[in-house]
């Protein structure tokens, strides 16, 4: 086999996978919108091999929060708790099924989340600010608790309003406070918890009970199972409530010792109640609050608005240079042409094969890299028709130009890719997207505008297909 014919194998290979790793998205987005929708929810393998569109384009949710640093504790470092808050975030998204989230930080104290395909901010919101502080104490023994709500209630005042009453605060024992319940109910519980979520390895939902009701198994890990299996040893018979958030879920009476580190949440759950608070669980607490402070949806209709403006002004824009190329150089500009088409093909397999987020700024990036691989073309067809001019032959002319124009059109890339990926090290959201697709652009331009119309050229007069060349 020749070197021409290897040439064109491998460059018939690559246009093979390209079309191999896009066939998906363009199976994706043919469907509508409910068949989509449902095998998201089925986490098919076909949403793994989609080209991702980013919230500009898809619509979702974009939040600002603004994490309260005067919950933590004394002395801790705002930048580590933030770090922290960070990846706590993360990790409750991922388990959340979101696709591509951008999760940044932003000054000193602030979080960028967006979540591309949301349509339910309040739920997002829920998710991410929860603080899931879960702590198990154990409750009072005696009547006190029932003592001093028979106290108020002889004063005609509510738990509220205890403060007002320093008599009926002297009747809480030392060491215990006072704990609200999610019915309203009170409990008097000890003020140091037995043990606290710190401790916690899983949290997942189970169906159980005499009505199959959700509830929330957790598993505890090594050291905590132990301390775990010491405190229900020591105090069988006793009631220990699980407080999730300062709030008491359930205060089962311990039956006999646990030895295997495992508890159950019991609390009236619905299943997607359950499944979300097993979620924060198993993703940690945040080490403070985090409030929003700017919350922003992106419909799907702007989504679709913004694809298709983007897509008719590339659609546009491209025919229009592929029409000017082919006048102005005729066949050779054709030639051009098909590279600058392999080019968007090979850019979008890549994107596709990596998972990549495609966003406005993206395609601005891909239009970019499509004006960058004509510059080239018309570099190397200006230096053809200089070595023309000296009169060489059609064949020697067609390297002396590759020859010449390379080094240009090497700086040219090269200058662009190191700009792309400082955007790509240092930036942000759309920004990051931009600087993906000019990337992975500049570096298959190189490939298309350079080595793969030169072997066209080669194979064409190998062939005798052209023998001489006008502009």
């Amino acid at each position: 086999m020749s070197k021409t014919k290897l040439k064109a194998l491998v460059a018939v290979l690559v246009l093979v996978l390209a079309g191999y790793f896009i066939y998906p998205t363009f199976e994706w987005y043919r469907m509508s919108p409910s068949e989509r929708s449902q095998l998201e929810k089925e986490k098919d393998k076909m949403v793994g091999k989609v080209l991702n569109l980013g919230l500009d384009l898809r619509g979702g949710t974009h939040l600002l929060l603004e994490l309260d640093a005067s919950k933590l504790d004394e002395g801790a470092n705002i930048k580590d708790a933030v770090d922290r808050a960070i990846e706590i975030i993360r990790n409750r998204i991922d388990q959340f099924g979101v696709s591509e989230p951008l999760i940044a930080r932003q000054g000193e104290r602030w979080i960028v989340v967006q979540l591309p395909g949301i349509k339910d901010p309040a739920r997002a919101k829920e998710l991410i600010g929860k603080t899931a502080m879960l702590e198990f104490r154990l409750v009072d023994e005696g009547r006190t608790i029932g003592d001093i709500q028979e106290k108020l209630r002889a004063k005609n005042a509510t738990m509220d309003e205890i403060q007002k009453y320093p008599e009926i605060i002297k009747m809480i024992p030392k060491g215990f406070s006072i704990f609200q319940g999610k019915e309203q109910q009170y409990y008097l519980l000890k003020s140091t918890p037995e043990i606290t979520g710190a401790y916690l390895v899983n949290a997942k939902v189970q169906l159980g009970g005499e009505f199959g009701y959700p509830h929330v198994s957790l598993e505890f890990n090594k050291e905590g199972g132990r301390i775990f299996s010491d405190v229900t040893e020591r105090n069988i018979e006793r009631n220990l409530a699980i407080v999730l958030d300062g709030i008491v879920q359930s205060a089962p009476v311990i039956r006999s010792r646990i030895p295997d580190g495992k508890a159950v949440i019991e609390g009236n759950f619905t299943a997607e109640e359950a499944r979300l608070l097993a979620t924060v669980l198993r993703a940690g607490a945040l080490p403070a609050p985090v409030h929003v402070i700017e919350e922003r949806t992106v419909g799907p209709t702007l989504g679709d608005d913004s694809i298709r403006t983007g897509v008719t002004s590339a659609v546009i824009g491209t025919l229009l240079v592929l029409f000017f190329m082919i006048i102005y150089y005729r066949f050779e500009g054709l030639v051009a042409d098909l590279a600058l088409i392999v080019n968007l093909f090979v850019l979008i397999g890549v994107m596709a094969y990596f998972h990549f987020t495609l966003t406005l700024p993206g395609i601005a990036g891909i239009v970019l890299t499509l004006a960058m691989a004509v510059d080239a073309n018309v570099l190397i067809l200006e230096r053809i028709r200089e070595e023309l001019a000296v009169g060489k032959t059609a064949h020697l002319a067609v390297d002396a130009g590759y020859q010449r124009a390379f080094s240009t059109i090497l700086d040219s890339n090269l200058t662009t890719l190191i700009a792309a990926v400082f955007l790509f090290q240092f930036g942000t959201g759309p920004i990051k997207g931009f600087a993906v697709t000019l990337t992975i652009g500049l570096v298959i331009s190189m490939f298309t505008a350079i080595t793969l119309t030169k072997m066209t050229y080669d194979f064409l007069f190998e062939q005798g297909f052209i023998h001489k060349i006008k502009f």
